[in-house]
């Protein structure tokens, strides 16, 4: 037991995050981060014209931009358990033989095209940064799921209530300044609360692991 626990604090010494407060990500060094999931757009399905619009629109949101961002893309082998679990218990339930036989040859169905076939899943997200000591210091904002290891004193950490909402009011207008100019794009974001954030970097830490896939219903 002992072993264990020096094991798990060795690891947490190289995990960043200090807590994750009302859908925010606060690191040790008092920076904090906001995380949006975006839908995504078939740009193979428009027209020339519609593809040059959709590019110069993101063009124009790029650049007006004042503060940097981190787009990040998750790809994760489909998890099919949840859909497989669905139809054996409607096979279970099911009373004609007919079904039941066409229930079972479509499960066999699904096993063996998704082992046989690479299917994958992807998620799309930005990060969206606020560092109060770089703020403070004229300097430009960095980092996010890729680099978020802090730059400043570990020691510079906690927040007192009043801080976390003035800093959270500071990124909820960038927020709303990555909606309104992606929403000229087609793109749609919506952002991730607690316990999402959460789940998504427990698959980040642990990619070994299968769990559901990450959903939010507002994101078509």
């Amino acid at each position: 037991m002992p072993d264990q626990k020096v094991k798990s604090e060795a690891t947490q010494a190289f995990v960043p995050i200090k807590e994750v407060r009302d859908g925010v990500v606060i690191l040790k060094d008092g920076s904090m981060r906001t995380l949006l999931m975006a839908s995504s757009i078939n740009l193979a399905l428009k027209s020339q014209d519609e593809q040059m619009a959709i590019i110069q629109q993101f063009q124009s949101f790029l650049n007006s931009l004042e503060f940097t961002v981190q787009f990040f893309v998750e790809s994760r082998g489909l998890d099919i358990r949840p859909y497989i679990a669905l139809l054996e218990a409607r096979y279970t339930s099911e009373l004609d033989d007919l079904m039941k036989i066409q229930i079972r040859e479509y499960i066999a169905f699904i096993k063996d095209f998704t082992e046989r076939s690479n299917i994958m899943t992807k998620n799309f997200f930005i990060v969206v940064p606020y560092d109060p000591a770089l703020i403070a210091r004229g300097g430009g904002l960095s980092g996010a799921l890729g680099n978020l290891v802090p730059t400043s004193n570990p020691t510079l950490g906690t927040l007192t209530n009043e801080q976390f909402e003035e800093y959270r009011s500071q990124l909820e207008q960038r927020v709303s300044v990555i909606e309104q100019g992606l929403v000229r794009t087609g793109v749609r974001v919506v952002g991730l609360g607690t316990e999402e954030v959460i789940e998504l970097f427990y698959k980040l830490f642990n990619p070994g692991e299968l769990e559901k896939p990450l959903q939010l219903n507002q994101i078509g």
